[in-house]
């Protein structure tokens, strides 16, 4: 019989909030894989309703993180390697935010000095921050590191704005992180999921219009679930892609594919 395929295998998940979280159905998915988890979340009022899932995969380590502080972040580090003694195989980074009220309704030019730095040190410098911390305990052991990117930060979506621009730069990180740890055996890649409802999602303006247009509009002409992401998860933090790095995997249903679209959705009133 095949053993499972991260058996033996520890790693982080950052960026779970609640069920319907793409981090979770990923987690979910290496759990069942044989994977030990670690979790950080946002805050205490988050975790009434992560840690329950969190104890649900087995796992017994979970901190609170503010990802916008370099000493927490080293305090967080320091507690890991003593848990798992300087142990890391694989870390997926699900963290995005920082645009201010209203700053994903209006245009991108309506994008202020404070949202769009808060934007890029939550969205795209955490995962280069996270990763300086977890270097050393991935060294050497064909780990990996994942990031979750998005449409957005190829093609104008309406009502993503400077969270477009973030995923951009964070996509670039991918490529200059997976370059600089390479020769260390961290791989770096990135997966662009389709439009999945979250909570986070629905901060986009109209975007319940926009889930339907894409599901339309793909070639296989649905979504995607949390565990479609997961399994692609699976599949780039696993050793089946030893030789992959710095790559951004789309799964969309093949939808950033289409050139041009055909099946419009009439606003809801």
């Amino acid at each position: 019989m095949n053993q499972p395929l991260m058996k033996n295998k520890k790693g982080l998940i950052l960026g779970v909030a609640n069920q319907s979280s793409i981090s979770w159905g990923v987690a979910q998915v290496l759990a069942q894989n044989g994977a030990q988890l670690a979790f950080t979340y946002q805050n205490e009022k988050t975790g009434k309703y992560v840690i329950p899932l969190f104890q649900s995969v087995g796992s017994k380590f979970y901190e609170i993180l503010d990802i916008t502080d370099d000493g927490n972040i080293q305090s967080v580090f320091d507690k890991l390697r003593e848990h798992w003694q300087g142990e890391l195989d694989f870390i997926v980074h699900g963290i995005a935010g920082g645009p201010g009220k209203g700053e994903l309704s209006n245009g991108y030019i309506q994008t202020t000095r404070e949202g769009f730095v808060n934007s890029m040190l939550i969205s795209v410098y955490s995962f280069t921050a996270v990763l300086r911390e977890a270097a050393g305990m991935m060294k050497g052991r064909n780990a990996a590191a994942l990031t979750m990117s998005y449409y957005g930060s190829d093609k104008v979506v309406p009502h993503y704005n400077v969270m477009g621009v973030a995923k951009a730069a964070l996509e670039s990180s991918v490529r200059y992180l997976a370059a600089d740890l390479g020769t260390q055996g961290i791989r770096v890649n990135a997966i662009s999921p389709g439009t999945i409802r979250t909570r986070a999602a629905s901060g986009i303006g109209d975007f319940e219009n926009l889930a339907r247009f894409t599901e339309l509009n793909s070639p296989m002409h649905r979504g995607v679930t949390q565990q479609e992401v997961g399994q692609a998860a699976l599949f780039l933090l696993s050793d089946l892609a030893s030789g992959v790095t710095g790559e951004i995997l789309y799964i969309d249903a093949g939808y950033h594919i289409m050139g041009y679209t055909m099946n419009c959705v009439e606003p809801e009133k």
